[in-house]
């Protein structure tokens, strides 16, 4: 009997060493983001986010690298270094007029690392929205999404406008709280980390918060099926759209990567990740009106409030933020742990800044970010 048993133990150790070779990489993906934002690696992970997941690379183009000239270096005040130490900043590029007036990289990082955009990812997804409409991808933006992504069929997504999903009006009930294991964002991490489809974890959203166009609350997902309906309309994924509409003319000087799912499809939602002064590119092409790149009236329409926030908060475009009393021209990327690209068109200023900032949420921040940045505005007109 001891050795049938023995035997038993035996052969259910070796299935379990068998599966844990067999599932390594999920098992690995899925420790990853259990740790990922974990106070000793946070920084390391956010330079080297193909090191830990799926990822597919955005050819830059055999073109030349769009110049970032040096211009006359400004002194950072005392103020904003206080707030670099404060908030975990790891890069810092500001651009004037197109020129780099100020360049630093902090915590251990250097110039070519590509560093996880986050949300800031959605803002290229709305850029590369604005092409593909233009070219006449879609009839029109109050078309139902179901048109051009019938997966979505009897989903919560079934009766949601392309409009809709640019604003973040959906009306998809969806836990956005990072700090929640059980929170839906966070279940969509570990789809993501154990190679499932991100299209299969869309169309499996049955319930609403409220009417479609109803109430504004922001939903990381709606950036995804932005994603899956750009695809269901052109009948091209958004890797190789982005790599030629977007990342190619832009003149970047890395090849950019998509964190993606198990199918290969791109984590459009905060995924992509570019060198600092590449993300200062894509800011400096926005303020120019989209140079050429993206239609000029999609960059006014898209980054001015197009959905009813609530009041004291941020404005909301297509997929851009719109700080209090902005000016014309005013207006940011941002995502979570501090990512942003901050542009004042008035002032011809550019602010890329990539943080590991663990207290992105307190109180205030928000706030304390969009006031160094505007004071760093201020002092380069």
């Amino acid at each position: 009997m001891l050795r049938r048993v023995l035997l038993a133990l035996l052969a259910f150790l070796i299935l379990l060493g068998g599966l844990a070779v067999w599932k390594r990489d999920e098992i690995g993906r899925l420790r990853a983001v259990l740790s990922l934002f974990e106070a000793p690696v946070i920084v390391a992970n956010f330079s080297a986010m193909d090191r830990a997941f799926l990822s597919v690379t955005l050819p830059r183009g055999d073109g030349p690298v769009s110049p970032l000239p040096q211009g006359e270096p400004m002194v950072l005040d005392p103020e904003t270094e206080a707030w670099i130490a404060a908030r975990t900043i790891t890069a810092l590029v500001v651009l004037k007029d197109g020129r780099i007036v100020h360049e630093s990289y902090r915590q251990g990082t250097a110039a070519g690392d590509r560093r996880i955009s986050w949300s800031v990812a959605k803002s290229f997804l709305s850029a590369l929205f604005g092409i593909v409409a233009a070219e006449g991808a879609f009839d029109s933006l109050d078309d139902p999404v179901t048109k051009y992504a019938p997966v979505l069929v009897g989903s919560a997504y079934d009766g949601v406008t392309l409009r809709q999903l640019l604003t973040m009006t959906s009306g998809l009930r969806f836990n956005e709280d990072y700090l929640d294991f059980g929170s839906d964002i966070n279940r969509m991490g570990r789809v993501l980390a154990l190679g499932r489809s991100m299209d299969g974890f869309a169309a499996g959203l049955s319930e609403r918060v409220a009417e479609p166009g109803a109430r504004w609350q922001y939903v990381s997902i709606d950036t995804h099926v932005l994603g899956l309906v750009i695809r269901g309309a052109t009948g091209r994924g958004i890797a190789g759209l982005m790599a030629e509409k977007v990342i190619a003319p832009l003149g970047l000087e890395a090849d950019p990567y998509y964190v993606t799912d198990g199918y290969g499809e791109p984590f459009v939602l905060g995924g992509l990740n570019l060198t600092t002064r590449d993300y200062a590119r894509f800011g400096l092409m926005m303020m120019r009106g989209g140079a050429g790149i993206v239609p000029a009236d999609w960059v006014a329409e898209s980054t001015r409030p197009q959905a009813a926030t609530p009041p004291g908060a941020l404005g909301y475009g297509y997929q851009w933020w719109v700080p209090q009393g902005a000016e014309p021209g005013e207006f940011m990327a941002q995502g979570i742990y501090g990512q942003h690209i901050y542009v004042d068109t008035a002032a011809g200023v550019v602010i890329a800044s990539n943080a590991a900032d663990r207290g992105f949420r307190e109180p205030g921040v928000e706030a304390a970010n969009i006031a160094t940045f505007r004071r760093i505005a201020a002092a380069l007109r």
